[in-house]
């Protein structure tokens, strides 16, 4: 792994070509019918684990009742993942070739977790397009030292002493991994500075204009395909809720829903967050560059199996993202032979471990060397 606080670092010379030279053809090449086995395996899962929950309410013991819905709920919101990085694959056209498979079956899965397919899509595309650039990127992009310190002379001098607490970090985070993501679906609160200019609503995810910073005119007929799934779901859910009533719902189904919304953002901030990746402004960036700024991680059985490799192979799938997932480890072992020192990963630090120091001690991104124009996360233990 590079030192990134070595001042001579050099930002990566090989080429797009190179990869895909080096790539196993057949790794390009996706298997409907696998694909459609996984994704039905997914939607098997999450069919046993109501089944089985079910039988939760017959439990005479109430803490023993409640533990159980408490596991239901961790491991249906891990099922729930999976899925949602099946959809995610079909955002990126990985499953099939076919295009209309790709769009329908990441239409159901999205939908059916409250995520408009096509509008998030195309967000999600304007990252890879622009990953780790300061300037344009939209997937956790940090503050400069500059702009943090600015912010932080608004803070009262009480704010000073009581933020790097442990109590106030589990606090923030807390509320931060439940209502963050359908948050930036909605009215992408934690838009860049570009974006902050339009009203919440041009920004959302669910806007049909087509004069928001986000969508063009052309996109008009996907948003509302997306929003109509949205809306079919939301409307199931509400005879769910009257049928059932809202608690039960929320046991069955909301509760795990709110775990998906934690890993998917733990994931996220996890492949682009760490002490070892640099960031660019829009002068030195190039899509090679931000495509090198990812990390690797291990999640184990859960982040193999159930989150079907996407954070084991993150950095190769920012190279080349029409990779199906069942060939990501095999692609990944090409994609290092020709990055070298600059393939980034972390298999050592436990996952969630990771997740807490790295919101504990990545504050802000400096020049490393003067007037490089390339920025690390300075060290703030």
């Amino acid at each position: 792994m590079l030192d990134p606080y070595y001042p001579a670092f050099v930002p990566p010379e090989y080429t797009i070509k190179e990869i895909y030279d080096n790539i196993p053809p057949h790794c390009l090449q996706p298997n409907t019918l696998l694909s459609l086995y996984y994704i039905l395996r997914d939607f098997f899962f999450v069919l046993i684990l109501v089944s089985i929950a079910t039988q939760i309410p017959s439990i005479p013991y109430p803490y023993l009742r409640g533990f159980a819905w408490a596991s239901y709920a961790f491991v249906q919101g891990l099922v729930f993942t999976g899925l949602w990085e099946l959809a995610h694959e079909c955002g990126h056209g990985a499953l099939s070739k076919s295009k209309a498979f790709n769009n329908i079956s990441g239409l159901i899965m999205h939908s059916l977790l409250l995520v408009p397919f096509h509008s998030w899509r195309i967000t999600h595309s304007t990252h890879h397009k622009t990953t780790n650039n300061l300037d344009k990127d939209i997937a956790f992009v940090p503050d400069i030292k500059e702009a943090y310190q600015a912010a932080r002379e608004s803070h009262s001098e009480a704010w000073d002493y009581i933020e790097d607490m442990p109590v106030v970090t589990l606090v923030h985070l807390f509320f931060h991994q439940i209502i963050a993501w359908p948050l930036y679906l909605t009215i992408n609160n934690f838009a860049l500075e570009r974006m902050a200019k339009a009203p919440w609503w041009k920004r959302s995810h669910f806007y049909l204009g087509g004069d928001g910073p986000n969508f063009k005119p052309e996109n008009t007929q996907d948003i509302l395909t997306s929003d109509i799934g949205i809306g079919a779901v939301m409307f199931a859910l509400w005879g769910l809720v009257q049928y059932f009533g809202a608690w039960n719902m929320m046991l069955f189904y909301g509760f795990p829903w709110m775990w998906t919304n934690h890993w998917i953002l733990t994931i996220t901030y996890l492949q682009h967050t760490d002490v070892s990746i640099p960031y660019y402004p829009n002068q030195t960036w190039t899509f090679l560059r931000g495509a090198a700024s990812a990390v690797d991680r291990d999640f184990g059985f859960i982040g193999r199996v159930i989150f079907h490799g996407a954070i084991e192979t993150h950095v190769m799938h920012h190279h080349v993202s029409r990779i199906p997932f069942y060939h990501a480890i095999e692609a990944t072992a090409a994609v290092k032979k020709v990055m070298g020192i600059h393939y980034q990963s972390d298999f050592k630090t436990p996952y969630m471990w990771a997740f807490w120091k790295n919101h504990r001690i990545c504050k802000y991104v400096e020049e490393t060397e003067k007037n490089s124009q390339i920025y690390f996360f300075a060290k703030t233990e």
